[in-house]
């Protein structure tokens, strides 16, 4: 048998996680090694997920009018026969950037790629199958970073013509009339807003009785709004438990005994571990019950020279979250004095029409901890910027402690939502108080002066009436 080439570290899969802590180690002068086996680099984010669903979220507005829709007197409504090519194309661009951007990267940094399929042979030792054949990598440490991907429940007749889930959705050849979309879930919310802003019929299923359970009620409920305005329909407590594919598109069966017909199904209820083939068992590894790889603060597995990091440990599973795990993972490892921790306060962003994030506590886990706590809020329709952009939907809110006004947490729903969370962020991060920013002159006009005014509003609340700010 070949001898193992020697690296400091061998990272399994180039996603987010696996590029950033690749990068990160070769950095600080390691020999780096890193496995793909997909065609591309970039894992689900680049090629089947965030950044696609985020392009394709803008593609949705900038075709449908929405944004403009009651600013200047003009009917908005979608090009005539616009195919799924014309819809994807600004999204096939940005994802080619990226892939090149990736492979820049890696060859920057002189970071090996081996393409192909990786399978442990024991702790150290992973071999690489792929087109020129095998090669076996032995690294000091080794990162596992290969991601998740879509589960697929057996009563669900995925055909991926029109039935799809969230890594085969995008591949559809028609924009369907009809849509169902099984999961109220980040990636069902999502997709379930951008189909209804081109104008298809769009019904979102899911086994719970609120969207997002995780969002500040509030938020939620305002978002459930907004889309029922749109047109979005509701099927809640609801779950399909047959689905059948006709040439007609789909019909499910729900265990209620209802049924539902439409052009095209998206199942986008779960995700788990991508871990096929890795033969973890040899180096002494194995998911957990929620099928996820365990680890600890420092981003290590049971065994100590393996770290895994991103959507293949679980929650939660964000593209920014991930890229920080796999740099504070090699640190650890390596225990270079840098990156020694993912930042406590981390953002959630919600790519929706509108768009929400949150970061800190909401309402439901105030009342969850017994935390003594007050609320503020300002709404987009008392913004002016928010009447020049056309959204006066929106609305920010600030929980904070009653005792002595430190910010415990943000939640935005509407236009920049993602942008606008990273002034609330700072102050969380930092342990401020409200009072931050009414100290603070925001330039006018814009939606960042939404927290002084929430800011205002809270501190009315705080003394039992309604504060008249000047």
């Amino acid at each position: 048998m070949a001898s193992a080439e020697e690296f400091d570290l061998v990272v399994i899969g180039c996603g987010p996680a696996g590029e950033k802590a690749g990068a990160q180690a070769a950095y600080f002068g390691k020999r780096v090694a890193v496995i793909e086996r997909a065609e591309h680099m970039g894992g689900s984010c680049i090629n089947t997920g965030t950044v696609p669903s985020k392009t394709l979220r803008e593609s949705a507005l900038y075709f449908s009018g929405l944004k403009q829709r009651g600013l200047y007197g003009i009917d908005y409504s979608l090009k005539e026969n616009l195919t799924v090519h014309d819809f994807m194309r600004h999204e096939r661009e940005v994802v080619e950037m990226e892939r090149q951007r990736i492979l820049k990267n890696l060859e920057l940094h002189h970071i090996e790629l081996a393409r192909g399929q990786a399978s442990f042979e024991d702790a150290h030792t992973v071999a690489v199958t792929g087109a020129e054949g095998t090669r076996r990598l032995r690294g000091e440490v080794i990162l596992i970073s290969t991601g998740s991907k879509p589960h697929r429940p057996s009563e669900i007749a995925f055909d991926d013509v029109h039935t799809f889930d969230s890594d085969t959705f995008l591949q559809m050849d028609r924009i369907p009339k009809s849509l169902a979309v099984i999961g109220g879930g980040v990636i069902g919310c999502e997709y379930a807003s951008i189909f209804m802003a081109l104008g298809v019929e769009v019904t979102l299923v899911d086994g719970r009785d609120r969207l997002l359970p995780f969002l500040d009620g509030e938020i939620s409920d305002r978002l459930r709004d907004r889309l029922t305005t749109l047109g979005m329909r509701f099927l809640f407590n609801e779950r399909p438990v047959k689905v059948e594919n006709s040439s007609a598109g789909v019909r499910l069966s729900m265990k209620s005994g209802k049924t539902l017909e439409t052009d095209a199904a998206l199942f986008a209820a779960g995700r788990r571990a991508a871990i096929d083939g890795l033969a973890l068992e040899k180096a002494g590894l194995a998911i957990n019950d929620r099928g996820y790889l365990p680890v600890d603060d420092n981003y290590r597995t049971a065994i100590p020279n393996i770290y895994a990091a991103g959507d293949v440990i679980g929650f939660p599973a964000l593209a920014s979250t991930s890229m920080e795990q796999g740099r504070v993972a090699v640190c650890h490892a390596f225990g270079f004095k840098y990156k020694q921790r993912v930042a406590s306060m981390l953002p959630m962003g919600i790519y929706t029409i509108p768009e929400i994030s949150a970061a800190g506590e909401t309402e439901e886990s105030c009342k969850e901890k017994k935390i003594d706590y007050c609320v503020g809020r300002a709404l987009y329709e008392n913004n002016a910027r928010g009447h020049i952009i056309g959204d006066t939907a929106g609305m920010l809110k600030l929980i904070f402690l009653r005792a002595d006004r430190k910010l415990l947490g943000v939640s935005l729903i509407g236009e920049s939502a993602t942008e606008l969370i990273h002034i609330g962020l700072m102050i969380l991060d930092n342990g401020q108080t409200i009072d931050e920013f009414i100290e603070q002159v925001f330039n006018y006009p814009t939606l960042s002066e939404t927290y002084k005014y929430a800011a205002y509003d809270g501190l009315g609340n705080l003394a039992g009436h309604k504060l008249r700010e000047g």
